[in-house]
């Protein structure tokens, strides 16, 4: 009986002197909850369900999908930053948590600290948007309509500190030009009164403001990413008018504090072959997303440079949420 308990005492010991890299090699041994930090049905939610059952096949186990709404993403997050860093609890965050919210409210952890990059996984650009009855046909032509009429334009948005909201400020920003902000509960609520000539601009996302553009209601200048986007072709940079200008829904994987560098690795390599998948791509790309690829490094660099942008913006436009 001794010589049992001594075998035992020696296992456990062995356990718990395994090394983060050991453990590694044998993760995962049961499914990974991916928290979203958003409702179900909504672009995230969608995101984390194309994404996560390639990424299940790559890692050889279920990623299983945990909506935890509320407070712009801060409930969500807060749960993924307090979990252990073992790998078994992944957050699918965006730049209204990362980037945005640290500038516009207290938030209950730290976006850099309590967090471990993992991967850059999309991104989501918007379109600029005006009636058919705009005299402006190009994003020139535009911001000069706008500086011949300072304070008589508006533009819609959908709430304050969103990111509808500040992409148009930083348009106005770089433009030079002042137009009036009417915040609504949505974009889909201010589309009518785009179409009807009462709002004068909208920076929607691609999928939701594109329809309406192809169905003849509407008609769209410029699109927010640094290129053409192969989800429109057609539509130019807003960057070819205004040099740098860019503005982007981001996707990304994060660990909690502390998830071990192997872990880190085999995950990130398992979010950029899933996203090399075909049919992953062709789904994305039906929900507006581009596929983002690259290392942990890469993306940390990406967020810092982001919300380095966002908080400029808000502080320079005293910009509160809702």
């Amino acid at each position: 009986m001794k010589r049992i308990h001594f075998l035992q005492a020696c296992a456990a010991a062995l356990c718990l002197a395994a090394s983060p890299a050991s453990l590694a090699q044998v993760f995962p041994t049961k499914p990974i909850r991916l928290i979203v930090p958003f409702p179900a049905g909504g672009a995230t939610d969608l995101f984390a369900r194309t994404l996560s059952q390639k990424m299940g096949e790559k890692l050889g186990t279920t990623l299983v999908i945990d909506n935890k709404p509320g407070a712009g993403g801060a409930i969500g997050s807060d749960l993924a930053a307090k979990s252990p860093p073992d790998g078994y609890t992944l957050l699918l965050a965006t730049t209204s948590t990362h980037s945005i919210g640290p500038a516009i409210s207290k938030l209950p952890f730290d976006t850099v600290r309590d967090f471990t990059p993992i991967a850059h996984v999309g991104d989501a650009p918007s379109i600029m948007l005006v009636p058919n009855n705009s005299p402006a046909k190009t994003v020139r032509e535009w911001i000069d309509y706008a500086k011949k009429n300072p304070g008589k334009l508006n533009y819609a948005s959908s709430g304050n500190g969103t990111i509808v909201q500040l992409t148009a400020e930083l348009f106005k920003a770089e433009a030079g030009i002042f137009v009036t902000h009417i915040p609504y509960k949505g974009t889909a609520l201010a589309i009518p009164d785009l179409i009807s000539g009462k709002i004068d601009v909208l920076f929607d996302s691609l999928p939701t403001g594109m329809p309406h553009v192809r169905d003849g209601r509407l008609r769209a200048l410029g699109v927010t990413s640094l290129k053409r986007s192969p989800l429109a072709p057609e539509l130019p940079p807003i960057a070819d008018t205004l040099p740098g200008f860019e503005s982007n829904t981001w996707f990304g994987l994060y660990g909690p504090r502390g998830l071990p560098a192997d872990l880190v690795t085999r995950i990130n390599t398992a979010a950029n072959q899933a996203l090399s998948d075909p049919e992953v791509r062709d789904k994305l790309a039906r929900l507006g997303i581009s596929p983002a690829t690259g290392s942990p490094a890469d993306f940390a660099r990406m967020v810092a440079e982001d919300s380095a942008k966002w908080k400029k913006i808000i502080t320079e436009r005293k910009i509160t949420g809702d």
